[in-house]
């Protein structure tokens, strides 16, 4: 055979080698969230990851280090595009930037699926989030509950243009409207995802109302920075708080009268049911078009139960280290 003869077969044979070589690798599916330094996102990373494990996905985790970081998101997004993966689940930091991302992963053939936070489009696959705007009302009827429907409070809000967070203050304030008028809302400031702004905006609240008996946070971060300004007034148990999600300094708190209740979301649920719609696309089903999580409410009568437990403190390590 001449040499032009033993080239044309062995680029036969590396042809009829290139299918079976794809078809035995583990699709890939692009994770990014809004941030990745809060307990929240590490939590919702381990959901993803057992989801990878349990559908036979290779996971991509990576998104901007704070959730304020917008064009660090797009640029993430971006590069997964261009990569190619097999499927894109995503967290929007804000509601009209990842719009034309998302555009283009749905123009490349990529199925995506939006996770906790919505944003300005209907171009996805599937919405996996916990109901927030129902969150927001747990939150406001607990806080009623806990002042007997009086009394002035304040709303330490996230970050603008946060679909998730809105939808949890709005509900919290629709739900003071109509079901404890009596309440009135006296400050409303942003903690812009992190945990000293929201010291110091907390600090300027109350300094502004020393009268306020009740606040609402709508964030871990919100939470955690209020709290270290509440403690460092010596107001710890003299103002009602209602707080939203949990790491471990918040259930200390908890149980030490400086915060009365959480309402939680369960992350590592959102992570894995966010990676299953994909899976489900990716072997031929259709995934639901929106699932809708519900919240918990976490007190000090039912902190130390079981259930409870597992989703203030949930067991992260063991999946964050098969990474």
């Amino acid at each position: 055979m001449n040499r032009s003869g033993v080239c044309l077969l062995l680029a036969l044979a590396a042809l009829a080698t290139m299918p079976s070589c794809r078809s035995g690798r583990k699709k890939v599916v692009a994770v990014i969230p809004k941030g990745t330094s809060h307990i929240f996102w590490l939590t919702v990373q381990a959901g993803a990851i057992a989801a990878g494990r349990d559908f036979g996905l290779e996971i991509l985790w990576n998104g901007p280090a704070m959730e304020t970081e917008y064009s660090r998101q797009i640029q993430i997004v971006d590069s997964m595009i261009a990569r190619r993966v097999d499927g894109l689940v995503l967290a929007a930091c804000e509601r009209k930037a990842l719009v034309l991302s998302v555009d283009r992963a749905v123009a490349a053939g990529i199925p995506v699926t939006v996770f906790d936070s919505g944003l300005d489009s209907e171009n996805y696959m599937s919405f996996v989030a916990t109901d927030n705007y129902g969150a927001g009302k747990m939150a406001a009827g607990e806080l009623a509950r806990l002042l007997d429907k009086k009394g002035k409070i304040a709303i330490l809000m996230h970050v603008p243009g946060s679909v998730s967070t809105t939808d949890r203050e709005r509900g919290f304030e629709d739900a003071i409207a109509r079901d404890a008028p009596e309440m009135k809302i006296a400050g409303r400031q942003f903690g812009m995802s992190d945990r000293a702004r929201s010291m110091a905006a907390g600090e300027n609240i109350l300094a502004a109302h020393p009268d306020l008996d009740g606040f609402f946070c709508s964030t871990e971060p919100s939470c955690t920075g209020l709290a270290l300004a509440i403690k460092a007034r010596g107001l710890g148990g003299k103002i009602k708080v209602v707080g939203f999600d949990a790491n471990d300094a918040m259930v200390e708190d908890l149980r030490n009268g400086v915060l009365d209740a959480m309402v939680v979301q369960d992350p590592f649920k959102i992570g894995y049911e966010a990676v299953r719609t994909i899976a489900l696309k990716l072997g031929g089903r259709q995934p639901p078009r929106r699932t809708d999580l519900p919240p918990v409410l976490v007190t000090r009568a039912n902190l130390e139960q079981e259930a409870i437990l597992k989703l203030v403190r949930p067991d992260v390590k063991s999946y964050l280290r098969q990474q």
